[in-house]
């Protein structure tokens, strides 16, 4: 079976977005699942507009891996006897990833992922990813315990997802400048994926796992080939360690102007480890990743995740370095590189012992932590 899965931040465009996706193959069925409160799951099935089938069931811990785990997969499996191609409509706040991996675990060669879709209203995705309440605060998920940011799902399945289709609900009128505005930054944080209308000629991507995952590791920074203006992304190298209390300052200037910051820190704090950072919206936050290659003895030539940018190694510190991208409206380069230079360590500070340099982040204890903030 051939699958096309879409997901969604709410039902009204991922419902339109899958009719569309539907109307190009007829012979497909489209497949809704939505997680109510109290762990309820509906199931509706619909081929060429007509309901087919309708189910109810309710989970005992009705969390969103659940109904992917326990209702997702197993209708799929029922299914796969019957039918030769899935619109997949998963309910809203499901990241798209756990969706694919628990098919592909769970069903094996018996289902193909033909293409990840993110379904979204366009002029409302700068307010989303802005957006400092958690999904069951905006009112997304009924999961109380999900501490997800709209932005933080949303970023997610840009960078695991192929094709993103601009769905207008058609409860509110749209603002044309704010929709036009709304598609220059999803091509700007996409740059990857298809970008299509659901309404008249729909395109969509071809959807390739290992691709898809490295672009959502942690610490990996994709560049697009051009700006979409007003948006705009800067990359910066450095080739020192970070003095990490000055960078926390940095940090919050970053974070004031830019919808999304990510990439890899070289902190003078932990030298040791390769610290990835993720700012989106009003949250940012640091995680520790392991040590470094070059730290690991290993001699790759390239360090490349995906469709990473890529850095040179070099002979003193191997893989070792910052890469920091910040994606915002009209970004200065100029500004983001003395911002940054400022943070580098000087010689003085080289030459001296980094053992006594104060560790605002936590990054030199030897706990894992992660640190999570709103800016």
């Amino acid at each position: 079976m051939n699958i096309t899965v879409v997901s969604s931040l709410d039902v009204f465009s991922r419902q339109k977005a899958c009719a569309a996706l539907a109307g190009n193959g007829p012979e497909s069925i489209v497949v809704f699942h939505d997680l109510l409160e109290d762990g309820l799951v509906i199931r509706r099935i619909f081929r060429e507009g007509r309901l087919l089938q309708r189910e109810e069931s309710r989970l005992e811990h009705g969390c969103l891996s659940c109904t992917v785990r326990l209702d997702v997969v197993p209708a799929v499996k029922r299914m796969l006897a019957e039918e030769s191609r899935m619109v997949l409509g998963l309910p809203p706040g499901v990241p798209a990833a756990t969706a694919v991996h628990a098919l592909l675990r769970g069903l094996g060669d018996a289902v193909a992922v033909g293409s990840v879709v993110v379904a979204c209203a366009p002029d409302a995705v700068e307010d989303q990813i802005w957006d400092h309440h958690t999904l069951f605060e905006s009112g997304y998920t009924p999961v109380p315990d999900d501490e997800r940011t709209p932005g933080e799902f949303l970023m997610g399945e840009f960078a695991f997802g192929d094709t993103v289709v601009l769905a207008d609900p058609a409860l509110v009128p749209v603002d044309p400048a704010a929709r036009a505005r709304g598609v220059q930054l999803i091509r700007e944080l996409a740059p990857h994926a298809v970008v299509t209308e659901s309404d008249g000629e729909l395109r969509s991507g071809r959807h390739r796992l290992v691709q898809a995952t490295a672009r959502a590791v942690p610490g990996s920074v994709q560049l697009p080939a051009h700006s979409s203006s007003p948006f705009r992304t800067v990359v910066q190298r450095l080739g020192r360690p970070l003095h990490p209390e000055r960078f926390r300052h940095a940090l919050a200037a970053l974070s004031e102007g830019c919808c999304w910051v990510r990439g890899r820190l070289w902190v003078a704090s932990a030298p040791d480890c390769r610290i990835a950072i993720q700012g989106i919206g009003p949250r940012i936050w640091l995680e520790d990743t392991g040590p470094w290659r070059a730290h690991r003895n290993r001699l790759p030539a390239v360090v490349l995740d995906g469709q990473d940018a890529q850095r040179e190694t070099n002979p003193e510190s191997g893989d070792r370095g910052t890469v920091l991208a910040v994606t915002g409206d009209d970004v200065d380069p100029a500004e983001i590189a003395a911002l940054l230079a400022a943070c580098e360590l000087t010689d003085a500070e080289l030459a001296a012992s980094p053992g006594g340099i104060n560790d605002p982040f936590g990054l030199d204890r030897k706990t894992e932590s992660t640190q999570r903030s709103n800016t």
